[in-house]
């Protein structure tokens, strides 16, 4: 007999049937956008542990794709830790009709999306349970009227629990960028974020390294905070390319906490805009 999600294996949990770990055929889960939108690619930002500057990594990336004139969004499906809004000084509740909700624009107009721009107050804890926070991402998509948009970029969740799942099967993605940090458990944890990533079929474009260094303000010297970087070796076992590093610089995040960040100016990001870019002219 089958079991409720289409397998005749009862004794396989839902997510292995998913991926075909049961011996059964992967289902597809993909849901449909809404009907009114033309997104070409989605690429979605992922951390296997928090606090690396994913969030970060995200709003950068969309910030200067969008000054090199594409129609961008940016999906925050970080429920319970959302920053997207903050970093880019959106606070206008989302409104929406019977054909979807329309997300919030920036001052640059990037499309934001967050629950955060959902709730009555920003700082009230969204205290849910992991189906409902899931069914909350996948609304994100099937449900907000993004438009015709070049890139979605997609902030996810930190690890590989339910929410970034939900994404991963439930969302196309075309390519994962991973945001990591100079530590010492760096390569279990980025090697993590690569095996889901590709254990769901989701192409990995490359690693983005935050926190490289601090310039000391007296001489200017680079100061390795964490020690040596070992992410040139882990990419290289991975097979996957370096798109940058990012060090630590305090006016970054001033810009973040102001809501200010489509003014930063720098240039360490611009291996990882040129590869992005380049998913597009590929087509």
């Amino acid at each position: 007999m089958d079991n409720e999600h289409g397998c005749d294996n009862t004794g396989c949990a839902e997510d292995a049937c998913a991926q075909g770990e049961c011996g059964t055929p992967k289902q597809d889960f993909t849901e449909k956008t809404n009907e009114l939108n033309r997104i070409n690619k989605v690429i979605g930002v992922v951390s296997g542990k928090g606090g690396v500057g994913k969030s970060l990594v995200t709003s950068t990336l969309a910030v200067l794709m969008r000054r090199k004139g594409y129609n961008v969004g940016v999906l925050d499906a970080d429920i319970t830790g959302p920053s997207i809004p903050k970093m880019f000084g959106v606070s206008k509740k989302v409104e929406g009709n019977e054909l979807g909700l329309f997300p919030e624009r920036t001052h640059n107009d990037i499309k934001v999306m967050s629950v955060n721009l959902m709730l009555e107050k920003e700082d009230s804890p969204v205290i849910w349970r992991g189906p409902m926070i899931s069914g909350v991402v996948k609304q994100f998509w099937t449900d907000v009227i993004w438009g015709d948009l070049d890139y979605l970029f997609i902030d996810m969740p930190p690890g590989t629990g339910d929410v970034p799942l939900t994404v991963f099967q439930s969302i196309p993605l075309d390519g994962v960028i991973i945001v990591t940090s100079p530590q010492d458990l760096v390569s279990l944890i980025v090697k993590k974020a690569y095996n889901m990533a590709k254990s769901m079929d989701k192409p990995v474009l490359g690693i983005v390294e935050n926190m490289s260094w601090i310039n000391c303000p007296d001489c200017d010297k680079k100061i390795e905070l964490f020690g040596d970087s070992k992410i040139d070796e882990i990419a290289s076992n991975l097979n996957i390319p370096v798109l940058g590093r990012l060090p630590i610089i305090p006016e970054i995040a001033k810009l973040c906490d102001g809501g200010e960040i489509e003014k930063i100016k720098h240039d360490y990001l611009n291996k990882a805009i040129e590869y992005i870019e380049g998913l597009i002219k590929e087509k």
